[in-house]
């Protein structure tokens, strides 16, 4: 018996000996592989922090005045690109790509990067790809394209029978606190990022798209700061600027002292008493700023009225604003200067505002405002042939009516309106796009691109 014992002993010593021997070359590379499979995990890391880092910076393009998706899209992947070779200086082939989500509120970025390993070959792994993604959004105030100022009116902003408004890369808003501040009536449309209303709305469900939200804080007047040119000497209008004068039907004193109706180019300055564009007339504007005052600014009678960088100030009770039916209307704000930015604005103050005239192709007078008339200055849009009003309409103690069949706006890069209230009737189709980086003309602060946080969307 002893002697069994003594030879399994021999036995069992040689046969541990040869299993180590036989163990400890796969022992070795089975902790390489785990040590390799570490470095693996912490580069995942490494890329997530570097697509984090270019979603973020992407998205925050989109608080710029002249950005668009391609630049937005740029700044992502090089700054991912950028943080991930910076990780790993001997890291290769990182591959990014990247893409803009939600109307311009999402920027996302995807990195892909193959990983050689060595030891996990030995389990049949020969490479690892290593895929990650971020998507960064801007959360809070988006870009705002439409704020009706009236705290506590009926529909100040209203839309009814056929309008509609399209703002799909920015926000509606009004500041009204009444149950019906924002209204859509009969067959109206209001398509958005997103709308919303400091009180709440009236309207069929189909109306806004997406339903506006509810009990929003009221805004602070965005361009409250801006303060206007002042008005200079009257510039003279001769009457021979007026060959037409008794030409079919006669001119209406309601629509302005100052009556062109000779095609012809206007200089800026302070056209007082107003100005009366009519009777097929082709007016081009110099570049710079008008100050329309104690008067209309009237196009009628298929004339037409074309500028380039140029700005109205409207100042007195008289002020206000007609493009009739058959009017054609192309305007775009100044790029600099007092004005820079602003297509329409008018003086904050006003006590007894005079009616607009009649619009010669009997359109009639416009509505009162749904909550009952006030002492606003009047700004209305007829023209079935306004598409370009590049620019902010800022109109803080007036109201803009847009009742044309038309539509409005449709060909400018951007247009924002921020106006006591809003008014859309008929049919127009009004467009505010918010394409700021096809062109060079600034938004003013505080409205256009978000000055909202941002925050990674996990």
């Amino acid at each position: 018996m002893v002697q069994h014992l003594r030879k399994f002993s021999q036995n069992a010593h040689g046969s541990v000996v040869v299993l180590v021997a036989v163990a400890f070359p796969v022992m070795m590379a089975l902790s390489a592989a785990a040590l390799e499979y570490g470095s693996v995990v912490n580069r995942r890391s490494q890329l997530q922090a570097a697509a984090d880092s270019g979603s973020i910076a992407g998205v925050n393009q989109f608080k710029l005045a002249n950005t668009d998706d391609a630049s937005a899209i740029q700044v992502a992947v090089s700054t991912a690109k950028a943080q991930a070779a910076a990780l790993a200086t001997d890291a290769k082939g990182t591959q990014a790509v990247a893409e803009v989500l939600n109307n311009h509120s999402s920027v996302r970025v995807r990195l892909t990067e193959t990983v050689h390993v060595k030891f996990a070959q030995l389990l049949g792994v020969p490479e690892i790809v290593l895929k990650v993604e971020s998507t960064a959004r801007l959360s809070g105030t988006t870009r705002l394209c439409l704020l009706a100022l009236d705290g506590s009116a009926v529909g100040a902003f209203h839309l009814e029978q056929s309008a509609r408004i399209t703002a799909s890369d920015c926000s509606l808003y009004s500041n009204s606190v009444s149950p019906s501040g924002i209204q859509g009536e009969n067959r109206s449309v209001a398509v958005a990022l997103s709308t919303c209303s400091a009180g709440g709305y009236s309207g069929s469900p189909a109306t806004f798209m997406p339903p506006p939200a509810t009990g929003c804080p009221a805004l602070r007047d965005p361009l409250i700061d801006v303060v206007g040119p002042t008005p200079g000497s009257c510039v003279q209008i001769p009457a021979s600027l007026n060959p037409k004068k008794g030409h079919g039907s006669p001119d209406d004193p309601a629509a302005g002292d100052n009556i062109v109706s000779a095609d012809m180019t206007l200089s800026p300055g302070t056209y007082c008493g107003g100005l009366h564009i009519t009777k097929d007339t082709q007016v081009t504007l110099s570049p710079g700023v008008y100050i329309i005052k104690d008067g209309p600014l009237v196009v009628d009678k298929k004339a037409s009225l074309t500028g380039s960088n140029v700005g109205f100030y409207f100042t007195g009770d008289r002020g206000g604003l007609l493009f009739d039916k058959d009017s054609v209307i192309s305007l775009t704000a100044p790029k600099s200067g007092t004005m820079a930015g602003l297509l329409f604005f008018e003086d904050r103050t006003v006590s007894a505002p005079t009616p607009l005239p009649l619009p010669p192709s009997g359109k009639g007078k416009a509505k009162a405002p749904p909550g009952g008339p006030k002492n606003l200055r009047e700004y209305r849009i007829i023209s079935d042939d306004a598409r370009t009003l590049l620019g902010t309409i800022y109109l803080p103690v007036g109201r803009l009516i847009i009742d044309s069949k038309k539509p409005v706006a449709d060909q400018s890069a951007y247009t924002v309106i921020i106006a006591r209230q809003i008014n859309l009737y008929d049919g127009p189709d009004l467009q505010l796009n918010a394409r700021y980086g096809s062109t060079d003309i600034p938004v003013p602060k505080g409205v256009g691109p978000s000055s909202a946080d941002t925050a990674l969307a996990y």
